[in-house]
């Protein structure tokens, strides 16, 4: 017997349809408003990168003093980043990230009037927020994409980081034209900017959110879990080290081969915007081959590039049997440039990577993980810039903080070999070795 269907089958059929493409659409918008800001974000967020500069000079600050004052940005947008997440998790994406961004309006804008280091250190501080968007946007984007496309979708989001680049661009131009006074005045008006067409052309969806019943000692339980923290440690290397030197390399270019302000940023910017742009590439390609895979392969990429940045520049005489020979060894300034960007590649992919591990094992509690990993990346990010200062100040040596990185990335492979296995099954779902129990 053939049933015989409802005359209104049809009828519902297409609202199915539309209903499907209805959301399929805010999706979209949620994603490009969402990169959008965040990129806008994190420019301001890097603003000390380029601005650091001017005011190092203003000051007379040590190299110890600029990695701080280029760092603190990084601290609290790094601190903020758990809450952040958790809230988002609790009352949506778009309120969040709408909040944040007009928050830092104001302390950006009176950068313009700061004086003393200790203003300038204060007010990073509060302009640190802007980086704290990233523990709001990952969940808040991820949630309104299905798991298969879910890496892809936090690649292109994660994109935003290419900020960095858009500072390095932007900021010398208005620098030269209008002295450092007009930069943070005119990141304020760019940030509020962004803010209100974020509201206008973003969603909101309440089957997103975690119920009001989950308290938040519920959402920290997650916190247990020993793969989280396996996550932070491979984040801190990738993104800590990614902002780390998107701080210091203009500062590099302009001291190690006496570069002016603009062409150091520019070259700077080889680093920062494929570190950015192809984290979209290291979604797509984490869903394709698994996050572990890519990750393992990042990690080996950015050791063997950190080894050859980390040699210094060095005169020696050989003896030979026609007497004294001298050998000069150095990179060349595109050489450097070239292995940066390929570090800056490898960097970008293994940030979608790692964020492809918490999409996948933790989609109910993703705003939480992404908080705490977020945070671990963001610390490193405020420590390294300190330690390359102090490196520097210490030895005198420019490429000590690539010997850093490399001692880091290192540390990372070994515990990641022992730590850390793909099934036979799926490489994406990882079996703890006794080691790491």
């Amino acid at each position: 017997m053939v049933p015989v269907l409802p005359a209104a089958y049809p009828d519902c059929i297409d609202t199915v349809c539309e209903d499907g493409m209805k959301n399929d659409t805010r999706a979209l918008q949620v994603l490009t408003s969402s990169t959008f800001s965040f990129t806008v974000c994190f420019a301001v967020w890097m603003m000390f990168a380029v601005l650091g500069i001017p005011v190092k000079k203003m000051l007379g600050l040590n190299e110890t003093q600029f990695g701080l004052l280029a760092a603190m940005p990084v601290l609290s947008g790094s601190l903020v980043r758990v809450p952040l997440g958790i809230w988002t998790d609790r009352f949506g994406g778009r309120i969040v990230f709408f909040g944040v961004m007009l928050a830092t309006v104001i302390p950006v804008w009176l950068i313009a009037y700061a004086t003393a280091y200790w203003q300038f250190l204060a007010l990073g501080l509060l302009l640190g927020l802007a980086g704290g968007c990233f523990a709001v946007g990952t969940p808040y984007v991820a949630r309104w994409f299905p798991q298969e496309r879910r890496g892809l979708a936090m690649g292109i989001f994660g994109a935003g980081n290419s900020g960095s680049a858009l500072t390095k661009f932007v900021a010398p131009a208005i620098i030269a034209a209008w002295g450092w006074q007009a930069l943070p005045k005119v990141f304020a008006l760019a940030m509020l900017a962004t803010a209100l067409l974020f509201w206008c052309f973003s969603h909101t969806d309440p089957a997103h959110n975690v119920g009001g019943t989950t308290s938040f000692a519920a959402q920290l339980r997650v916190l247990k879990d020993r793969r989280v923290w396996r996550y932070c440690q491979y984040y801190s290397v990738v993104f800590g080290g990614y902002v780390g030197l998107a701080l210091w390399m203009t500062k590099y270019y302009v001291a190690q081969y006496g570069f002016d302000l603009g062409l150091a940023a520019l070259l700077a910017a080889c680093f920062s915007l494929p570190g950015g742009v192809l984290r979209a590439l290291g979604g797509w390609v984490s869903d394709k081959y698994g996050a572990y895979k890519v990750t393992w392969s990042v990690m080996w990429v950015c050791w063997v590039c950190f080894f050859l940045l980390s040699y210094p520049p060095t005169s020696m005489q050989v003896q030979t049997v026609n007497g004294p020979l001298a050998l000069e060894l150095s990179l060349s300034p595109w050489v450097f440039t070239a292995l940066l960007f390929v570090a800056g590649t490898a960097m970008a992919i293994g940030k979608a990577s790692v964020f492809k591990f918490i999409g996948d094992e933790f989609a109910d509690n993703i705003g939480a993980v992404s908080g705490v990993v977020g945070l671990a990346g963001g610390l490193g990010g405020f420590v390294l810039p300190i330690m390359f200062g102090a490196l520097l100040d210490l030895t005198g040596v420019r490429s000590s903080a690539f010997m850093l990185l490399y001692g880091t990335v290192c540390v990372s492979l070994v515990w990641m070999h022992f730590s850390f296995r793909p099934t036979p099954a799926n490489v994406t779902a990882p079996l703890a070795s006794p080691l790491a129990a």
